[in-house]
């Protein structure tokens, strides 16, 4: 057995006390650096971790304005505002993006086109602001969030404003439409302007009164949870919303227009004569401006920018036609003026002219020619060799002066996106533009619309409402001016009350009502009202000297444009129409009559039945 082994309590006892006091000295240690580190936060470095604490708990949103309405000249609602529900992702509250999107993938399919897009938006974002994924949640789309919404941390459904064209197709080139902004667009916009805001006119109306329409946002401080979600609302600015405007565009006569036009690529403008207001505004083919909103997919936008037909296209302001015989009243009015001819002045057509020392035959439309021609003649018959004629009497310079006056060669002015302004031509342009000088030839074929020349159908209507007013310029407009705009004073381009208006007048008016005018047998047998017209078509490609048009020979879109400019009633105008049809020279004339129907004669048998009325009344009285 082993001796007993006697304990060192005194050893242990050292063990112990060192033991403890090195426990004191840690907890010391570290309560000494705790209460440094709560120095530090709380007194030293107070005031940004309280505004740092501040900003994770409380945060500054932007409340995008409500976009001002469209209303046409009835007040009958063209663009509007319809609620929808959207799918966003807020950045700051997400940890792994690309984990997210799967999984929201997984719930809800995503196109490639709709990522592109989000990611696109995620580079112009501001700080906690909702990127949109997705738009126009159906309701079952919602429940499927819902119920996955614990483990998408940054992902919410919101309600939103979505803007949206009830009529489609009709006011597609007039209105335009709103897209998403770019990249482009965001460097050169006013941030403060925009916030929340993730759409801006594109083109038409809504691009030109962007500045109108917009509104201005309004912010709101809320207060959310660890997750982002927001608990409260602790101050909220409402935004100012955008102003409502109404435009002279007549919902019927649009809709009335495009149906005359359907199947045609062509253009329809009308214009009320005593206000430039523009009742009409018409290009097809149109497309639906709705899926432009919140995106349009890479294969529908392609399509539509490769079609051969261009609807994107808006014809009405972009396309520059030449304007073919629509051109010889003015031409008329501007010889007369000019003193280069007078109404007694006449012609002998063998049916071609020639200058002198030149073999070259400037043809007549009708071969065998019209025999001896005056203007009036010429205007309503559309005899070329008159007009070649007046033309060199004139000389190019004159021309253009006068043809200047009705607007030719410049923009109108009209409020809307985009607009051509067409080609007068001068010696001085081609000199400038081609390096070439002018040839006489090209003053003669200028006398009938052809050559250098081009015009719009917006030109082509104002300059119509010009003559229907017999010299008053009223700037052609969209949009209805508001209660303190100043609308300026129409110009005046010539004496009102000169005979050369009547001359002019009664030509276009026979164009119609007699039997010898070339929109009479199409149009002016059944007529419930007077007009006043001129047709025309011009060339696409040129035929050679001495052979004869044949558009069955031609392909498509080699044949000729038909034009009609026209204006109703002739004693007191209400409406003047410019027509273009590309490639069908024999329809123009129709569409306008259709277009003046729809308009002119609801408004009769309301002032027939006021007639009535009021003849009944006085009856009764009696």
């Amino acid at each position: 057995m082993a001796p007993d082994t006697f304990k060192d309590h005194y050893s242990e006892r050292r063990l112990v006390n060192f033991r403890l006091w090195l426990s004191v000295l840690v907890m010391l240690i570290m309560t000494g650096g705790m209460l440094a580190r709560m120095f530090y936060l709380q007194v030293m470095n107070y005031s940004d971790l309280a505004t740092q604490s501040e900003e994770n708990r409380i945060h500054l949103q932007a409340v995008p304005p409500i976009r001002g309405l469209i209303y046409d000249t009835k007040g009958r609602l063209l663009a509007e505002n319809q609620p929808s529900y959207t799918l966003t992702i807020v950045r700051e509250r997400v940890k792994d993006l690309e984990a997210t999107l799967q999984a929201v993938g997984e719930i809800l399919p995503l196109s490639d086109n709709e990522l592109d897009k989000f990611r696109q938006r995620l580079r112009q974002r501001r700080p906690f602001e909702g990127v949109p994924l997705k738009y126009r949640l159906s309701e079952e789309d919602i429940a499927r969030i819902a119920v996955d919404q614990f483990r998408l941390p940054g992902v919410e459904v919101e309600a939103q404003l979505i803007r949206h064209y009830p009529y489609n197709q009709a006011f597609a080139h007039a209105i335009g439409y709103v897209g998403r902004i770019n990249d482009r667009e965001l460097a050169a916009l006013d941030p403060a302007l925009y916030s929340g805001t993730h759409v801006i006119g594109k083109t038409g109306v809504e691009k030109y009164y962007e500045s109108v329409l917009l509104g201005k946002p309004g912010y709101q401080e809320v207060e959310t949870n660890a997750r982002g979600r927001i608990l409260r609302v602790l101050k909220r600015v409402d935004p100012e919303p955008g102003k409502d405007l109404q435009l002279y565009l007549d919902l019927d006569l649009q809709v009335a227009a495009g149906k005359a036009l359907a199947g045609k690529r062509g253009s329809v403008v009308a214009i009320d004569p005593n206000t430039g207001g523009v009742l009409a505004l018409v290009s097809t083919p149109a497309f639906d401006p709705n899926p432009f909103v919140t995106g349009i997919d890479y294969k529908s936008y392609s399509e539509l920018r490769d079609s051969i037909h261009r609807p994107l296209y808006n014809r009405a302001t972009l396309g520059e036609y030449p304007p073919a015989s629509t051109i010889k009243p003015f031409m008329g009015l501007a010889a007369l003026d000019s003193k280069a001819v007078d109404r007694r002045f006449k012609v002998n057509d063998p049916g071609y002219f020639q200058l002198p020392g030149d073999d070259h035959k400037y043809r007549n439309w009708k071969r065998q020619g019209h025999g001896i021609v005056d203007l009036h003649r010429s205007i309503v018959e559309s005899n070329d060799t008159y007009f070649y004629t007046v033309a060199v009497k004139m000389g190019i310079d004159t021309i253009h002066d006068y043809m200047v006056r009705f607007g030719f060669g410049d923009r109108t002015g009209l409020d809307i996106a985009s607009e051509r302004p067409g080609l007068m031509p001068s010696p001085e342009w081609k000199r400038r533009a081609r390096g070439r000088p002018w040839y006489p030839g090209e003053t003669v074929i200028s006398g009938i619309g052809q050559g250098y020349m081009l015009t719009t159908p917006l030109q082509l209507a104002a300059a119509t409402s010009v003559i229907a007013n017999r010299g008053l310029v009223h700037r052609p407009r969209l949009a209805k001016p508001g209660p303190d705009e100043l609308v300026p004073e129409p110009d005046v381009i010539q004496d009102r009350s000169a005979k050369e208006w009547d001359a002019i007048i009664d030509a276009m008016t026979d164009v119609v009502a007699s039997p010898r005018g070339t929109a009479y047998w199409r149009i002016g047998r059944h007529l419930k009202y007077s007009m006043a017209g001129k047709t025309g078509t011009a060339q696409v490609v040129g035929i050679a000297q001495g052979e004869k048009y044949d558009a069955a020979q031609l392909e498509e879109f080699q044949r000729d444009h038909g034009l009609f400019i026209g204006f109703a009633p002739v004693e007191n105008p209400q409406i003047a129409v410019a027509v273009v049809v590309e490639n069908d020279s024999s329809l123009a004339s129709t569409i306008a009559k259709k277009v003046m129907d729809a308009y002119l004669l609801p408004r009769q048998g309301k002032q027939a039945g006021k007639s009535s009325a009021k003849l009944a009344v006085k009856e009764g009285n009696g």
